[in-house]
């Protein structure tokens, strides 16, 4: 089986107030904004460094992929008093913002990063600021991590290493034969 990373729920815990803070003035920022920001920040780092900066574990849901531990470590960021969830409406549609809690003893630890992690989040956040949910889950369905699972099963990491061009073919099979060679399938 592949290497996949360990889930460090400090860091993904600080790193959705991060996010959260940082989005604060994109009126388009909502959950899927937020779970994309998520993935393709883990995701890219993965791909370039070796290791994701959180190590959540991302599913497929048909808005695109979704960090499984997300809800539970929200309500804990809430009931802690770290993070609001608020809900709002952008053009007509249900927004739901996590908002973190600004007061000094509450703020974020940003010595669990360091600073090529933060930068890179930084840089997913301005690349997917002017675009609203529906444009970011598009974006994330180009991902073939995304196309080779099935609903709410498990994206491994190493599908970043796969093209995300228009596969040919025998793009396809290959998937396939690696999907079978390092059980990728059903976990």
């Amino acid at each position: 089986m592949a290497y996949e990373p360990q889930f460090n729920q400090a860091k993904f815990s600080e790193l959705l107030l991060y996010v959260a803070e940082r989005s604060e003035d994109d009126v388009r920022f909502g959950a899927t904004k937020l779970n994309k920001i998520m993935f393709f920040s883990d995701f890219l780092a993965y791909g370039m460094w070796g290791e994701s900066i959180t190590g959540a574990t991302y599913r497929r849901l048909p808005r695109g992929p979704a960090p499984r531990e997300l809800l539970s470590v929200r309500e804990q960021l809430i009931d802690a008093g770290k993070a609001t969830l608020q809900e709002a409406r952008y053009f007509n549609y249900p927004q739901h913002r996590l908002v973190a809690v600004k007061e000094i003893e509450k703020e974020i630890d940003r010595s669990l990063f360091n600073g090529a992690e933060l930068a890179l989040v930084d840089q997913v956040i301005a690349a997917l600021k002017d675009r609203n949910a529906s444009e970011v889950s598009e974006l994330s369905h180009c991902e073939i991590g995304w196309r080779l699972v099935d609903d709410n099963e498990d994206i491994p990491y190493s599908t970043v290493f796969l093209s995300s061009d228009s596969p040919t073919s025998m793009d396809q099979k290959r998937a396939l034969q690696l999907t079978e060679e390092y059980g990728w399938h059903g976990q």
